[in-house]
């Protein structure tokens, strides 16, 4: 369950370096820069951790598709940035992938 945890902080970790990397504005800001390094290394650290358990394609394709929804969502609520009927299907796509993968796959290492 641990690994679940650790999957669950290396998701949260890459969405706020994203967010901060658009903030950063090509690393001319020097705290949303800091942000965007210490977010991508605590990433890539609690990932590496998930892959003793959760093999690397379930927890990549989870860490991924669980990292578009939530970098959409905070374009849309920080930046202002639309999301048309398209996007909202796309998202809903990979939530139902990744509901999928949790629920029904047998290679997820749980």
């Amino acid at each position: 369950m641990k690994y679940w945890l650790f999957l669950s902080i290396a998701i949260l970790s890459e969405v706020v370096a994203t967010s901060a990397l658009k903030a950063s504005e090509g690393f001319t800001r020097p705290l949303p820069s800091l942000l965007v390094a210490g977010g991508y290394l605590l990433a890539f650290y609690f990932l590496s951790l998930t892959l003793k358990v959760i093999p690397v394609g379930i927890a990549y394709a989870i860490w991924a598709g669980v990292g578009i929804i939530l970098i959409a969502l905070v374009g849309w609520w920080l930046y202002g940035q639309k999301l048309d009927p398209a996007a909202m299907l796309g998202m809903a796509l990979i939530l139902a992938g990744v509901a999928v993968i949790n629920l029904f796959s047998k290679a997820g290492g749980h």
